[in-house]
């Protein structure tokens, strides 16, 4: 819960500084004063200067509008970071666990069960708590110690797949921001057009690059996240496998060494 909070924190602070530079850039694109016609005629002879990718990329936000890209902006963000945070997680998850059956099975030969619940209580991991679990149960039985795995995976798995939910919402949620901004832009291009009586480009050019751009902006967090989600789901599925193949090596091991019946 501290390092989610800590993440969130992060988020905020980074929501801030775009927010201040995405200010500092529209106040900058604010229409300049009337220049001397030589100093205009001048300027139009200069070739324009190369756009960098991350100028563009704010140009191209503030002309979509802070009311349609703002919240697409905030679903990216916040669906990166429950990303990050599961990824992390999830690798932290991750355990060899070829080597924690070999020390569970020396600890067994040499100590018994307690000295096998002592190599699992100092492994991080759900294959290790699983472990755990079943060894507190070795007393009573080999169905009471599957039983015990089982309902303690499904606990595990539960914990894995924390926070999968809200990254699914901003999948969906991302590109509807978009289309509701699309829906928005060519409401106000036919606006301009009953306005001006005339369907000319000119009169239809603004609604349009509305509608076109937070459409663009839905769509690339839609990509993004989904990429992200599927990258979790496998890394989830992979978990699992191994928490069961291990589940099962661990009840034969009790089996072998007749600590069971």
């Amino acid at each position: 819960m501290k390092k989610r909070f800590s993440i969130f924190a992060i988020v905020c602070t980074l929501l801030l500084g775009a927010y201040a530079s995405f200010a500092q850039d529209s106040t900058a694109q604010a229409p300049a004063t009337e220049q001397p016609a030589a100093v205009a005629a001048d300027a139009s002879t200069d070739t324009p200067e190369e756009q960098s990718f991350h100028q563009l990329v704010k140009e191209k936000f503030i002309e979509g509008g802070a009311p349609f890209m703002w919240p697409i902006l905030i679903c990216l963000i916040l669906g990166l970071s429950i990303s990050i945070e599961r990824i992390i997680v999830l690798n932290l998850a991750t355990t060899n666990t070829k080597k924690l059956l070999t020390q569970v099975e020396d600890a067994l030969q040499k100590g018994g069960v307690e000295a096998a619940k002592n190599v699992t209580k100092n492994t991080k991991g759900p294959v290790a708590s699983i472990f755990t679990q079943g060894l507190m149960r070795a007393s009573e039985g080999v169905d009471m110690v599957e039983k015990s795995v089982v309902s303690y995976g499904g606990v595990e798995m539960g914990k894995l797949e924390s926070g999968l939910i809200w990254i699914s919402l901003f999948i969906s949620l991302g590109p509807m921001l978009g289309f509701f901004g699309t829906v928005v832009g060519m409401v106000f291009a036919f606006d301009a057009i009953e306005a001006a009586g005339d369907i000319s480009p000119q009169v239809v050019a603004g609604g349009m690059k509305i509608a076109l751009i937070t459409t663009v902006g839905g769509l690339i967090v839609g990509m993004v996240l989904q990429i992200l989600y599927n990258y979790l789901v496998s890394k989830i599925d992979s978990l699992v496998n191994a928490m069961e193949d291990a589940s099962i090596s661990l009840v034969d091991l009790l089996v072998k060494y007749k600590l069971v019946k």
